[in-house]
């Protein structure tokens, strides 16, 4: 059985950084968040270029400067990301892969926090880590999935995917997929029949 974890909300903290980059640049969340979006019709969506891997991390704040008028000379992106590893959703793994399944993470990132977790060495829980800025396409783009089931050579029927957006659960479970909404490392555990360490 092939087990697709997604990252931050599952296996780590989620990776909101918007309010702390909104803070430092002395704006809104929401506004920081619309320079993003874009405020000129036509204008990319930023957020999701940067997680398809359309935009390096030059590029981003390069275009969100132009767009907002803000002079950005640093990675804020990087600086306000500060995951905190989930042991019991670890232990999950760790106790998938001892039975000899393979467990493989398919995350929605961007180059920031892409580095940030390999200098952490949150992949390493994993045979192998599906990164969607690498990919060149993010969940919930059926193409995500396909990708992985390509390169794993694996059926949508010998796969189990876990993540916290019901968004993406639902995408996955259209394929064929079998989905589970996280909602915490004790139920899921429950879900697969796994018993976490006291």
């Amino acid at each position: 059985m092939l087990y697709i974890f997604d990252m931050g909300g599952v296996v780590t903290t989620t990776a909101h950084v918007e309010k702390g980059i909104a803070s430092v640049l002395h704006i809104t969340e929401d506004a920081f968040v619309q320079f993003c979006r874009g405020t000129k019709s036509g204008e990319e969506d930023l957020w999701a270029a940067y997680s398809d891997g359309r935009v390096s991390t030059a590029e981003f704040w390069r275009q969100f400067s132009a767009r907002s008028g803000i002079a950005v000379a640093t990675d804020w992106c990087q600086w306000f990301f500060h995951p905190v590893l989930d042991a019991g959703t670890a232990a999950i793994i760790a106790s998938l892969r001892a039975a000899g399944n393979r467990v493989v993470c398919g995350t929605n990132t961007n180059d920031s926090h892409y580095r940030t977790h390999c200098e952490r060495g949150d992949y390493a829980l994993f045979d192998q880590t599906y990164a969607s800025c690498l990919m060149g396409v993010s969940k919930p783009d059926p193409a995500f999935w396909q990708i992985i089931m390509t390169a794993e050579a694996v059926a949508a029927e010998s796969c189990v995917f876990i993540d916290d957006r019901q968004e993406n659960c639902d995408a996955a479970a259209r394929l064929g997929i079998r989905a589970i909404h996280f909602e915490g490392a004790a139920a899921l555990a429950a879900e697969l029949g796994i018993s976490l360490p006291a």
